[in-house]
């Protein structure tokens, strides 16, 4: 959340311009990460990872139409205006692949998924009969739990950027 690609700024500029909020489609889900929560997940999978593991933090995830009702609830309402989705943008993120969900460790606020060390030995998957190539769900922003807009609003009120916005609008 606010860092580079964020659209919270981006609204939260567009409030302060006395404009209305641009969404692209506001059924798009993002996961909601803050700075403190992305170096959590560093400094985790420096002190535990092996050698090519893959670390991820469960996140809560927030429709763009929840997210953008949030800032407004927090910096005021200045209308919306449905955009449409950009070339390439996806309706929402994947954090794990199913292929990779099959291999990974759920660690609580993490997960691992090991290095893919399968080797070439078709045999062992044709002769023993290993079939499962994959879980049933990746993990996404459409799949983990989902922000209601009192949630949106605490976790954006945990990153310094909001906080320092709304320090002429109001006192936290």
């Amino acid at each position: 959340m606010c860092s580079r690609g964020s659209v919270i700024p981006l609204f939260i500029d567009q409030i302060h311009a006395k404009k209305p909020i641009t969404i692209t489609n506001p059924e798009m889900t993002r996961f909601m990460m803050n700075l403190d929560e992305a170096v959590d997940l560093v400094c985790y999978a420096f002190a535990h990872a092996h050698p090519g593991d893959l670390f991820i933090r469960k996140a809560d995830a927030s429709s763009i139409g929840d997210l953008a009702k949030g800032v407004q609830r927090l910096f005021g309402d200045t209308g919306t205006i449905i955009i449409g989705t950009r070339h390439g943008e996806k309706l929402y993120e994947t954090l794990m692949t199913k292929e990779e969900r099959l291999r990974s460790e759920d660690l609580g606020l993490y997960f691992r998924i090991a290095a893919d060390d399968g080797d070439l030995n078709y045999d062992q998957y044709f002769i023993q009969g290993k079939v499962t190539t994959q879980a049933e769900e990746s993990y996404t922003s459409h799949n983990t739990k989902r922000l209601d807009i009192e949630g949106i609003v605490e976790k954006m009120l945990t990153t310094d950027y909001v906080r320092e916005e709304l320090r002429g609008i109001r006192h936290f």
